[in-house]
């Protein structure tokens, strides 16, 4: 299973709307088959795998990360192939959570005389595929936060130096992240100051496009900057509301960004208005890379998924120093925001936890 799970690895970031997923065929101690679902569309993990083992999944067992689908979807039930190829006992990590399955893949196997067991390495397969189970159940996109910072928690010196607080390896990794989702959010403010281009730039996500979306509540993006001039090549979503000028808004439109109007809070953008609208596009998973402001608004509406923070090993100092979490803060202790680690891990010389909120059902498990 664990080699099922580091197949469907291969799928993440391109599999959207559907979950990420692999499968592998053993016969006789063997693997005789295997393969990952490696976009929307295209074959099934189950289905692969079964063809490549051919004859010899006769009498075999597949490993499988989630439970094989049994409806006709843009391709056939992979119940069908399992039953066809005569496999005799199936092992799924997990149920699915979409209703169009959740326990019809594993009944329609079982009454085809199929052995099926359940729950094998459950909480890395639920995990692998937060995304879409957070799709399916909580009926949203997956949010994750993401900052990098000094050890004393700032993204900029008290001069205004932030380029580069973290090393190589750490940006690499950063990078690599943006293309696993579909969409990485910031706010105007960021987009002005720090002119990023906001793509993943990596080998294995070069073809990958990733919705750049921008919170600027009064279309202030400037239009001789990155993100507007690579509108047409990598899209770009700016967030307005009936603040920004029609002007302006014309001029983005123009440009090739697509302006989304959102709904007005306190004068910013409405985030969960700003989220239901994204998940009309189609966005499944939103990276959110700052500013201070906000990520601290994420924060205090407690919309979020996830937590990627990445610590460089100095300490800046500074009252004026930002910091990666802005915002009105907390003012006793119990109300602060509680993590669950799930990893701790160096990149280089550099820091990086990946943090889920307490009592999320992604920090349960090994």
């Amino acid at each position: 299973m664990q080699q099922a799970l580091n197949l469907a690895t291969r799928g993440l970031g391109w599999t959207a709307p559907n979950p990420a997923v692999g499968a592998v065929v053993v016969r006789d101690g063997r693997v005789v088959g295997k393969g990952f679902h490696r976009q929307a569309g295209t074959a099934h993990a189950e289905a692969i795998a079964l063809t490549r083992a051919g004859e010899k999944a006769a009498g075999a067992t597949l490993y499988v990360t989630l439970e094989p689908c049994a409806h006709q979807g843009r391709t056939p039930p992979c119940t069908d192939a399992i039953i066809l190829h005569r496999v005799s006992r199936v092992v799924v990590a997990m149920r699915d959570p979409n209703t169009l399955v959740d326990g019809k893949g594993i009944d329609r196997l079982t009454a085809a005389g199929i052995t099926v067991e359940t729950g094998l390495l459950e909480a890395r397969a639920r995990r692998l595929n937060e995304v879409y189970v957070t799709n399916m159940t909580a009926g949203r996109p997956f949010i994750a936060l993401k900052a990098a910072a000094s050890l004393d928690g700032k993204i900029a010196t008290a001069g205004g130096e932030s380029k580069w607080i973290t090393g190589e390896a750490a940006r690499t990794h950063a990078r690599r992240l943006r293309g696993r989702y579909d969409a990485v959010v910031v706010g105007a403010r960021t987009a002005e100051k720090d002119d990023p281009d906001l793509t993943p730039r990596v080998p294995e996500y070069r073809d990958k496009k990733v919705f750049r979306v921008i919170c600027d509540s009064r279309a202030r993006l400037p239009l001789d900057g990155t993100l507007v001039k690579t509108a047409a090549s990598q899209p770009v979503i700016v967030a307005v509301t009936r603040a920004a000028l029609p002007a302006k808004v014309q001029k983005l439109a123009k440009a090739g960004c697509t302006v989304l109007l959102v709904n007005d809070d306190r004068g910013l953008i409405d985030l969960e208005d700003l989220v239901e609208k994204l998940q009309g596009l189609g966005i499944t998973s939103l990276l959110v890379e700052g500013g201070g402001e906000l990520l601290a608004s994420f924060v205090e509406k407690g919309l979020y998924d996830k937590l990627y923070l990445f610590y460089a090993l100095r300490l800046f100092g500074g009252d004026t120093a930002p910091s990666f979490l802005r915002g009105h803060g907390v003012n006793r202790i119990e109300d602060a925001a509680r993590f669950a680690r799930r990893s701790v891990r160096f990149l280089g010389d550099d820091l990086l936890l990946e943090l889920y909120p307490a009592g999320s059902r992604f920090a349960e498990g090994s």
